[in-house]
């Protein structure tokens, strides 16, 4: 078995009796052989007894205590929902993991990082997948159909130079309470899924989508392919679709069932 797939006390053993064997006089071939480390492990091993003694021989446990890497406090919390429930300062469609955990940063409640807002946003049902859309092409399906009809063209359309994929959805994280648990979430999924996200109380107004909109639209021609919203209903969204040509909204129309991808981030 690889060392690589060892935890790291067994590793530890192994390191500490590597040296035994060296002190003994055995080669770093055979130590290597007796106690199934690498080479250069018994050579680091070894280097470590002779520069620090036996305390330096075992492997130091790296990043945090296990059930402290991705916990928040209160006060982040807090802080996190109420950035959600806000546009960001910047022209960003919406607020990423990076740009929560620089924002605690800035509060000065305390460091945390983007894995440990991913962590936060799991727990409260605000992390949902991309959806997947690669293979639908080659279907034979409604599915199939409606992204070759409707998606394709767009996608492929003169000028557009990026795609999103977004949502709607109601939040509802098993820990929170009655009262607090329905949230609605606007939601992007951009290059490399990345998650952009906004937060409300009651459902998302015209006004709403038209800020999404309009921060999407700044960054030039584009197609946004959108799920769980029916903007024909919506003279606003409609009158400003007219004056956009350099951008799609193609939306997912509600008999048509899209799997979820696997999240990058």
């Amino acid at each position: 078995m690889s060392a690589k797939h060892l935890s790291p006390e067994t590793v530890s053993e192994r390191r500490l009796e590597a040296v035994r064997l060296r002190l003994d006089g055995v080669t770093v071939a055979e130590t290597a052989r007796r106690t199934g480390l690498s080479a250069p492990t018994v050579s680091a091993a070894w280097k470590a007894f002779r520069e620090g003694g036996w305390d330096a021989v075992p492997i130091r446990p790296r990043g945090r205590p296990a059930g402290q890497a991705h916990r928040l406090g209160e006060t982040q919390q807090r802080l996190l929902w109420q950035r959600l429930t806000h546009w960001p300062d910047t022209d960003e469609p919406g607020w990423s993991s990076r740009a929560l955990a620089q924002a605690l940063t800035d509060a000065e409640t305390g460091d945390a990082s983007p894995r440990a807002i991913e962590h936060w946003l799991v727990a409260q049902d605000l992390k949902p997948s991309p959806m997947a859309l690669d293979d639908l092409v080659r279907r034979r399906t409604r599915e199939g159909r409606w992204f070759r009809q409707q998606v394709q063209p767009a996608l492929e359309g003169q000028g557009v130079v990026a795609h999103w994929l977004g949502g709607v959805r109601v939040a509802q994280p098993a820990t929170s309470s009655e009262k607090d648990s329905r949230r609605y979430q606007l939601y992007l999924h951009g290059k490399r899924g990345a998650l952009y996200s906004r937060c409300f109380t009651a459902p998302p107004r015209a006004d709403d989508y038209l800020t999404l909109f309009e921060r999407l639209a700044s960054r030039g021609p584009m197609a946004l392919i959108f799920h769980g919203a029916y903007f024909r209903a919506s003279p606003e969204v409609q009158d400003w679709l007219v004056d956009r040509s350099d951008f799609s909204l193609i939306t997912v129309p509600p008999n048509i069932t899209l799997r979820a991808a696997s999240a990058r981030g």
